[in-house]
C-alpha cells in the first residue's frame, strides 16, 4: 500500500507550459498546443452595478481586465469622459458614478471579445 494520501492532482493536466497557471487564467497569449500555438480566450470583461456602502448612491463597477496598471487607468480616463462622470481605479477593477452599464458594454465590445453584464 502506498504512503501517499494524495486523494486529487491536478498535475500535468491543463497547465501553461508558459506561466504553468491553470489555463483558465492563464496570462500568455498564445500557448504551444503540440507544437501548434493557438489562442488562449480572452477573460470575461464583467460590468456590475453595486450601491452597497455608497448612502445609496449607485456606481458601475467593471472587472476582469488582464491590462497592466497605466492602461488600466487610461482606459478608465477615457470611460469616464464618455460617461461624463467621475471614477477612479481600485485593485484593478474600474468605478465609474452613476449607472452607465449598456452604455459601457457596447463600447467595450469595440476593443474586447468577451464582455457581459453581471448581476440582475
Amino acid at each position: 500500500m502506498s504512503e501517499s494520501r494524495l486523494v486529487y492532482s491536478t498535475s500535468n493536466s491543463s497547465t501553461c507550459p508558459g506561466c504553468n497557471k491553470p489555463l483558465r487564467k492563464c496570462l500568455c497569449r498564445l500557448v504551444q498546443d503540440k507544437g501548434q500555438p493557438r489562442q488562449v480566450l480572452e477573460p470575461i470583461i464583467r460590468i456590475g452595478r453595486e450601491s452597497k456602502g455608497r448612502k445609496g448612491k449607485g456606481v458601475t463597477l467593471l472587472s476582469g481586465f488582464t491590462l497592466p496598471e497605466e492602461e488600466l487607468k487610461a482606459l478608465a480616463k477615457k470611460l469616464k469622459a464618455l460617461c461624463g462622470s467621475g471614477g477612479t481605479v481600485k485593485q484593478g477593477i474600474i468605478e465609474i458614478q452613476g449607472d452607465h452599464r449598456e452604455l459601457l458594454k457596447r463600447e467595450l465590445e469595440k476593443d474586447f471579445k468577451n464582455v457581459k453584464l453581471a448581476g440582475g
